[in-house]
C-alpha cells in the first residue's frame, strides 16, 4: 500500500492562507554540528526558519508580512507533518516575480517545532 509523502502544502501566516507554488522547507535541527576531531565536535544554536515560494495574490497580505515581527507561520505537510514557527518576521530581500507571479519568502523566527 502506497503513503502519500509529498504534494500541496499549506501556509497560513496569523490565520491567513496563503496560496503557495512548490514546496516548503524547514530546519529539522535547531542547531548546526562540525567535527573538530573524530568524535568531538562543537555546536551552534541556529534561528528557525521556514521558507516558500508564494503566489502573489490580488489579495496578498504584503503589508502585515513585510511589517510583521511577531508572527506566527503554521506549514502543514502532505505526509501530515505540521511545522510552527513563533516570533516570526521576514528576513533577506524578497521580491515579487512579474513573470512567474511569485514572492520567494524565507521568515527566521524564535521557536520552531515540528508536531
Amino acid at each position: 500500500m502506497g503513503q502519500k509523502v509529498a504534494g500541496t502544502c499549506y501556509v497560513k501566516v496569523d490565520g491567513t492562507q496563503l496560496t503557495l507554488k512548490g514546496g516548503v522547507e524547514a530546519p529539522l535541527m535547531d542547531k548546526t554540528r562540525e567535527t573538530v576531531v573524530p568524535g568531538f565536535f562543537k555546536e551552534e544554536d541556529k534561528a528557525p526558519w521556514l521558507k516558500f515560494s508564494a503566489v502573489h495574490t490580488p489579495n496578498f497580505p504584503l503589508k502585515a508580512l513585510t511589517e510583521g515581527i511577531n508572527m506566527t507561520i503554521t506549514a502543514e505537510l502532505k505526509n501530515g507533518k505540521v511545522y510552527t514557527l513563533s516570533g516570526a518576521y521576514l528576513v533577506d530581500q524578497p521580491s515579487s516575480n512579474g513573470e512567474e507571479g511569485t514572492i520567494e519568502m524565507q521568515f527566521d523566527g524564535i521557536k520552531g517545532v515540528w508536531l
